[in-house]
């Protein structure tokens, strides 16, 4: 779907937004009793009723955020300073903020529960950049890395996204702000992508953190054997022989990680593995799940710069072990069903 032009998303959508938020809000109760009348119909623990409030308290989210935005940017002589270096601070609180507000939404709602296993990312070399590189499976996964990054560990994210996320006017306005890139296929900024990723990655200081999903997207069965298919096709029988050995990931794409590590060279690389959303692939599928009632358990390693490997051949190997590491580690921690009467409140150890 062709994404409108900055105008309409600025002056229709986002106050479009705002109106729809505080009419919905008004109406709450009505359109909660509406939904308690409908629950019986729909199977699963007040089903509908959870869906209802979420995607109004959404709605409201967003819209909160948006007046946030538009306070901020008032506040910096209508966006004169908006990109001054107390400005882009002011906006990475805000998404904390308003990331913990989402999340505790989720806890509420949805009984999803975030629990990090394993070391923290720091604790190897506090205050080094980082790139950190991330599995991509299940709805919201994204979100939920910022969340840790900005919430758990004091970092600034830098993140190449899709286009299509600008629909959201929170997130077009936020993270056009910031030091992030919405790619759309065939139209960047620059010659290729990969200068794209080269410009991002360029210049980060002590609590900056490039994310990349060097998968390209969410993992599903079909997805995997097209890209194998695609391997062979391009003659990369290696990489399409290691690739059919991964299970529950898909074969990672090289390049737009390899050139962040080459305009990052100070940075350690992170690699993030994460559990529990993994079944939800189709809009019928979290239809099926919801209320999730689920454990999303994450894992972090840290690889320290001197570890990563300068030749071409060389680093495909590596990241194609650790992307086995990381397959294995899903294998084994798929977290059960939690029972009912189980403390939901977030964890982490």
């Amino acid at each position: 779907m062709m994404l409108p032009p900055v105008w309409v998303r600025r002056l229709v959508i986002a106050p479009a937004v705002v109106v729809l938020s505080v009419v919905l809000l008004v109406t709450l109760p009505v359109w909660l009793l509406v939904a308690l009348a409908a629950s019986p119909l729909v199977p699963g623990h007040l089903r509908v009723p959870r869906l209802v409030f979420l995607a109004i308290a959404y709605l409201v989210w967003d819209a909160a955020a948006l007046v946030c935005l538009a306070a901020l940017w008032l506040a910096s002589g209508f966006g004169w300073k908006i990109r001054n270096a107390t400005f882009q601070r002011a906006h990475y609180v805000l998404t904390g903020w308003f990331l913990d507000a989402l999340f505790w939404l989720a806890r509420w709602s949805l009984h999803l529960t975030i629990d990090v296993v394993g070391t923290d990312p720091d604790t190897g070399m506090p205050g080094r950049p980082e790139v950190v590189v991330s599995r991509h499976a299940g709805p919201g996964d994204s979100f939920v890395l910022i969340h840790g990054l900005v919430n758990w560990f004091d970092r600034e994210p830098r993140i190449v996204l899709k286009a299509t996320l600008q629909w959201d006017p929170a997130v077009d306005i936020l993270l056009n702000r910031l030091p992030n890139r919405f790619i759309s296929p065939g139209h960047t900024r620059t010659a290729t992508l990969a200068e794209e990723i080269g410009d991002l990655a360029t210049g980060l200081d002590q609590n900056d953190a490039f994310v990349i999903f060097p998968e390209g997207g969410n993992f599903t069965p079909r997805r995997r054997t097209r890209a194998i298919a695609f391997l062979r096709a391009k003659g990369m029988e290696d990489m399409a022989v290691r690739a059919e050995g991964l299970r529950n990931v898909l074969p990672p794409k090289p390049g737009g990680l390899f050139t962040a590590i080459d305009a990052a060279p100070d940075a350690g690389v992170i690699f993030v593995a994460h559990t529990g959303l993994d079944r939800m692939v189709t809009i019928r599928d979290v239809w099926r799940e919801l209320p999730m009632d689920k454990q999303l358990v994450m894992r972090f390693w840290s690889v320290p710069p001197e570890e990563v490997p300068a030749g071409e051949d060389e680093r495909v190997a590596w990241l194609y072990d650790w992307w086995a590491l990381i397959d294995r580690w899903i294998e084994e921690n798929r977290p059960q069903p939690r029972p009912l009467g189980t403390d939901w409140s977030a964890r982490r150890r």
